[in-house]
């Protein structure tokens, strides 16, 4: 049940959320699957199937979020659109304007919708009540912006909040670089980008290769800035950290998985061993990361 991409934000200090409570504000918008014309249903279901909205466990939170989306490929549209486009050619002698196009393509999204096959996909939300964390495992923005709106509908005040840190992700890695040594306890792997900043946005990447500390200087002396870097934590979990501060490709290393596999137990005892693992090994992940980020930065 390992997060594999993690957008990390801050809970207000005045959450107060219990279990229960966030359970009766997620049941408001509990997942319900859309009628045969609605393009996207979104909506919460439980985390584990059986249980409630909210698996809790240790001052932590465990949600998810549904999103039913139809698939109505645009390439479909505008063929059944052009051959209808066609027969109100035939009938009224000319060409539909743009408006009439418009109109055509609307009716044909309302007649295919009902047809256009479904796809269902859950992402899962972990809020840590104790150091204020919520984390939405989330390889796109897109998703992420999803999550984040229904929160906003679901719970009020909105009680999440952006995370700053004093030194901006994509300097402190550019200068990791530069003096290639990476910060405590953590190790510099092998997968880096760098992009330009002036307008070419020029980028290079070394995909499973390790550059030379010259070459990479060279690289930033020209203006290119890191953007993506890939490090492993304390020799338990690698990830490629972003200039966005996202952790992405998140995974537990040998050391983890062999401590893990050594705990026996039924389905459910074996889920709350890697939700206590996860979140334990996370949230000490992050302080390491602050910390190497100058700390967190407070906004008023």
């Amino acid at each position: 049940m390992w997060f594999k991409n993690l957008r990390i934000f801050r809970l207000s200090p005045e959450w107060d959320y219990t279990a229960d409570t966030l359970e009766a504000a997620l049941q408001e918008h509990a997942f319900q699957p859309g009628t045969s014309q609605d393009p996207l249903s979104l909506g919460w279901v439980a985390p584990r199937e059986g249980e409630g909205l909210v698996h809790a466990l240790n001052d932590q939170f465990l949600i998810c979020l549904r999103s039913e989306k139809k698939l109505l490929p645009s390439t479909v549209i505008n063929q059944v659109a052009r051959a209808k486009a066609r027969d109100m050619e035939a009938e009224q002698g000319y060409k539909p304007g743009r408006k009439q196009m418009s109109e055509i393509k609307e009716q044909v999204i309302t007649e295919l919708m009902p047809r256009a096959f479904s796809i269902a996909r859950d992402t899962r939300i972990w809020i840590d009540t104790k150091n204020l964390w919520l984390v939405v495992d989330a390889a796109s923005a897109a998703t992420g912006d999803e999550v984040m709106g229904l929160l906003a509908k679901s719970l009020n005040p909105f009680p999440v909040l952006p995370l700053y840190t004093e030194l901006s992700p994509g300097a402190a890695m550019t200068s990791w670089l530069i003096e290639d040594e990476a910060p405590t306890n953590f190790s510099i792997d092998q997968d880096t980008e760098l992009r330009s900043t002036s307008e070419s946005r020029a980028v290079v990447r070394y995909v499973r290769h390790s550059a030379e500390p010259e070459e990479l200087r060279r690289h930033i002396e020209s203006g290119k800035q890191c953007t993506r870097l890939a490090l492993t934590w304390d020799d338990r979990i690698s990830f490629v950290l972003t200039d966005g501060l996202e952790l992405k490709r998140v995974a537990p290393l040998d050391v983890l998985k062999e401590q893990n596999e050594v705990l026996a137990g039924d389905e459910a005892e074996l889920f709350n061993s890697d939700m206590t693992l996860m979140t334990a090994e996370l949230t000490k992940l992050f302080d390491d990361l602050l910390n190497a980020l100058g700390g967190e930065k407070k906004v008023v």
